[in-house]
C-alpha cells in the first residue's frame, strides 16, 4: 500500500527558505518508474504543478518558479524534498507531494498524493 507523508514545514518567514520533506512507504522510488512531484494551492486559487524528480533523478521544475526551486532525494531514506528560496506571502498554499505515472500533470492521479500540509508564509 503505498503512502505518501509531507513534512511539517515549521516556522516561515518572507525572505527565507521553505523546506518540505515527504516520505514514501510501499514503493521504491528509484526501482519504479514513477515521477515524484509537488504540487500546491493557494488560497482561493487552483492547483499548480511545481516540479519532480523521476525515478532515474531527472528533475522538472515549472518556468515561473526554477529560479528559486530545487527538487532533490535521498535514495537510502526514499524521500524527496522541495526547497523553495526568498519565499514571500504569495507563497502561502496547502503543499502535497504526489506519485505520477507519466511526466505531466494529467497523470499524477489524486488517490496518489499524500494528505497535504498547510505552508503559511509571515511576512
Amino acid at each position: 500500500q503505498v503512502q505518501l507523508q509531507e513534512s511539517d514545514p515549521g516556522l516561515v518567514i518572507a525572505s527565507q527558505t521553505l523546506s518540505l520533506t515527504c516520505t514514501v512507504s510501499g514503493a521504491s522510488i528509484t526501482t519504479n518508474r514513477y515521477y515524484w512531484s509537488w504540487i500546491r494551492q493557494p488560497p482561493g486559487k487552483g492547483i499548480e504543478w511545481i516540479g519532480y524528480i523521476s525515478y532515474s533523478g531527472s528533475t522538472y521544475l515549472d518556468p515561473s518558479l526554477e529560479s528559486r526551486t530545487s527538487i532533490s532525494r535521498d535514495t537510502a531514506k526514499n524521500q524527496f524534498t522541495l526547497q523553495l528560496s526568498s519565499v514571500t506571502p504569495e507563497d502561502t498554499a496547502v503543499y502535497y507531494c504526489a506519485r505520477c505515472t507519466a511526466p505531466e500533470f494529467r497523470r499524477c492521479n489524486r488517490a496518489y498524493w499524500g494528505q497535504g500540509t498547510q505552508v503559511t508564509v509571515s511576512s
